[in-house]
């Protein structure tokens, strides 16, 4: 049996269209939060392990030094890559929601994911951001 067909947002009611941009929201600060925590910690981690390339760097840069530093410490370079790819990958997702709204298949992700956490209810760990958040 199939489920019944949700309602879009444009013809919903208000809360719910809110409830979708609470939910939206919570994912842009989750995302900017793992962004955050892989700076914090990875990021040292792989600066670390050059340290020493780092040292030669400030001495005697050139591109060479660097791509010879970095292609010699594989899990540094693709730590530091990952960093930077997923700032990147953000970034474009965001500026990509801003500048041309959210795309339909992903504000019926959110509907679906809204009536579902209504449906646990309370439970939900996400039940009182989205629904006894009062935005003040």
């Amino acid at each position: 049996m199939d489920e019944p067909e949700q309602p879009s947002t444009e013809s919903s009611e208000p809360s719910l269209v809110q409830q979708v941009q609470r939910l939206h929201q919570l994912t842009v600060y989750g995302r900017w939060c793992f962004v955050g925590c892989l700076w914090l910690t990875v990021a040292p981690l792989s600066v670390w392990n050059l340290r020493a390339e780092i040292a030669l760097w400030q001495q005697y840069f050139t591109w060479v030094a660097v791509r010879y530093g970095l292609f010699y410490h594989p899990l540094s370079t693709l730590g530091l890559g990952f960093c930077i790819g997923m700032t990147a990958a953000v970034l474009v997702w965001q500026s990509r929601n801003i500048l041309l709204g959210l795309p339909p298949q992903e504000k019926q992700r959110l509907e679906k994911q809204v009536f579902q956490i209504r449906q646990q209810g309370p439970t939900h760990p996400l039940w009182k951001w989205i629904f006894h958040y009062t935005g003040k």
